[in-house]
C-alpha cells in the first residue's frame, strides 16, 4: 500500500528531539512554509496541545499526591497553656472516704508532640494505586486526541488557503490572455476586420476575471489569518506557505480496500481507558466494607509548672503505640447503592464502546464514499481541462484565421478558465475528503 502524505508528515519528527524540531519549524516558517512545517509548528505551539501537555503534568502530580499517603506520614505539634482556673476534681478522702474538690495540674502548660502514621488498608489509597497507569494513560490519549485534530484542521486550512491562492494565480494568468485578446479585437476593430462587439466582449469578460480574481485575492488575507489560529502562529507575525502542485496531485490516490478497526481509533481507547477507571471504581465500592486499618506511634514531651519562668526547666514524657481499626457497620444501605451505580456505569460504557463502533463504522462508509466520488469527479474535471486547453487552442487559432467568430473565442477562454478552476478545486475537496478516511480508520496517530 502507498504511504499516505499525512503519515508521511507525522513522521518526519519522530526522531528529531522536541527542542530541535521546534527551533528548526520556526527558522523555516520565517522564510516559507510548507505543509509539514505548518503541522510541527502547530504541535509544538499550538494552545490546545500545549494546554494537554500541562495536563498530562498535572495528571502526573495528582498521581504522585495521592499515592504519598502509603509513605508514612509524620508530624509534629506544640502547644502552650495558661490556666486561669485550675480544674477541680473530686477525690475521697484517705481518712474520711469523703470526696473533696482538688485542683489538679499546674498553671502553666506545654507540650512538644511528635507522631508517625501509617495506612495499612485503605480502600482510597488503593484505588489511587490501581487506576494510577489508567489516569496517566488518559491524560496521554487526550493529548493524542487533541494533536490529530491539530494536524486534520491545520491540513484543511492549509489546503483551503492554497486552493486560494492557486485559483488567484490562475485568474492572474487569465486575466494575462483575456488583456492580449482584448488588445488583438481592439486592433482589429481599429482596422475594420471585425464589428466594435468583439472588442466589447473582450473588454466584459476581462472585467469579470478581474472582479473575481479580487474577490480570491481578498479571501487569501483571511485565510492566513485562519491557518495562524490552527497553528498557534503570532497573528501579527509574517507567514508565507508554499506547495508543490504535483505533489499535491500524487497524493490524491489512497487505499480503498482497508478495513476500519474501531480499536485503532483514539476515541475507542479513550472510551477503553474509561471503562478501566469505571472498573476499579466498581472495585473500590466493593471495598466500603471493609474496614480501614492504620498503625500509629506518638512521642510527647509534657512541660507543666505554676511558675511561668520554669515552664521548661522540667520535661514529663510520654510515648504510645497502636493500632486503629474503623468499621462502618450501618450507612443506611448508601455503600450498595454506591456499588449498584459503579456497576450500572460501567454498562453504560459498554453502550458507548458499542454506539462508537456503530458510528466508525458509518463515518468510514460516508468518508470513503465522498472520498470516490471526489476522486471519480477530479479525474474527470482534469480530462476536461486538457480538452478545454486543446479546444481553446484550436478555436483561437480558427479566429485569428477568420474561420470563427470571437463569441466562441469568449466561450472557449470561459470554459478553460472553469476547467482550471475547478480541477483545483476538486483536488482540494480530493485531498480533504481523503484526511476525513484517515481520520476515520485511525490512520493519523501518535504514540500516548
Amino acid at each position: 500500500m502507498k504511504t499516505s502524505f499525512i503519515s508521511f508528515l507525522l513522521s518526519i519528527g519522530c526522531f528529531l528531539p522536541f527542542s530541535v524540531q521546534a527551533q528548526k519549524t520556526t527558522d523555516s516558517l520565517a522564510k516559507q512554509a510548507y505543509l509539514p512545517d505548518c503541522i510541527q509548528y502547530a504541535l509544538t505551539h499550538q494552545p490546545i496541545v500545549r494546554q494537554s501537555i500541562i495536563d498530562q503534568e498535572v495528571a502526573e502530580r495528582t498521581v504522585q499526591s495521592s499515592l504519598a499517603a502509603w509513605y508514612p506520614q509524620i508530624a509534629a505539634g506544640y502547644n502552650l497553656q495558661h490556666f486561669l482556673k485550675l480544674p477541680v476534681t473530686l477525690i475521697p478522702n484517705p481518712v474520711t472516704g469523703e470526696r473533696v474538690p482538688t485542683a489538679l495540674g499546674a498553671q502553666n502548660t506545654s507540650t512538644v508532640s511528635f507522631s508517625v502514621t501509617q495506612s495499612i488498608f485503605n480502600r482510597d489509597l488503593l484505588l489511587a494505586s490501581q487506576t494510577a497507569d489508567a489516569y496517566r494513560l488518559q491524560a496521554a490519549q487526550t493529548t493524542v486526541n487533541n494533536k490529530i485534530n491539530v494536524v486534520v484542521n491545520v491540513s484543511k486550512a492549509f489546503y483551503d488557503l492554497i486552493l486560494t491562492q492557486r485559483q488567484v494565480d490562475i485568474l492572474s494568468e487569465d486575466i494575462t490572455r483575456l488583456q492580449r485578446s482584448l488588445q488583438d479585437a481592439t486592433n482589429q476593430y481599429q482596422g475594420g476586420i471585425v464589428d466594435k462587439t468583439d472588442p466589447q466582449r473582450a473588454r466584459i469578460a476581462l472585467n469579470n476575471s478581474l472582479a473575481q480574481r479580487k474577490q480570491f485575492s481578498d479571501l487569501i488575507g483571511s485565510k492566513y489569518q485562519v491557518l495562524k489560529q490552527l497553528m498557534g502562529y503570532p497573528p501579527n507575525a509574517q507567514l508565507s506557505v508554499t506547495y508543490d502542485t504535483l505533489q499535491l496531485a500524487n497524493e490524491v490516490a489512497l487505499d480503498t480496500l482497508q478495513l476500519v478497526n474501531p480499536q485503532d481509533r483514539i476515541e475507542y481507547q479513550l472510551l477503553q481507558t474509561q471503562g478501566r477507571l469505571l472498573t476499579a471504581n466498581v472495585r473500590y465500592n466493593r471495598l466500603a466494607f471493609l474496614p480501614t486499618v492504620g498503625a500509629f506511634a506518638n512521642y510527647n514531651l509534657l512541660y507543666q509548672n505554676n511558675a511561668f519562668g520554669q515552664l521548661y526547666s522540667q520535661t514529663f514524657p510520654n510515648s504510645l503505640i497502636g493500632l486503629a481499626v474503623a468499621l462502618p457497620i450501618f450507612q443506611g444501605g448508601r455503600r450498595i447503592q454506591q456499588l449498584r451505580i459503579s456497576e450500572l456505569q460501567v454498562q453504560r460504557l459498554n453502550w458507548d464502546l458499542a454506539a462508537l463502533t456503530s458510528a466508525v463504522d458509518a463515518e468510514y462508509a460516508q468518508s470513503l464514499a465522498t472520498y470516490k466520488g471526489n476522486l471519480a469527479n477530479y479525474l474527470a474535471l482534469r480530462e476536461n481541462q486538457l480538452l478545454a486547453e486543446d479546444v481553446y487552442r484550436i478555436i483561437n487559432l480558427q479566429y485569428r484565421s477568420g474561420i470563427k467568430t470571437y463569441l466562441d473565442v469568449t466561450i472557449a477562454e470561459a470554459d478553460l478558465r472553469t476547467a482550471r478552476l475547478n480541477v483545483f478545486n476538486a483536488l482540494y475537496q480530493t485531498i480533504v475528503s481523503k484526511l476525513d478516511v484517515q481520520q476515520a480508520l485511525g490512520a493519523i496517530r501518535f504514540q500516548p
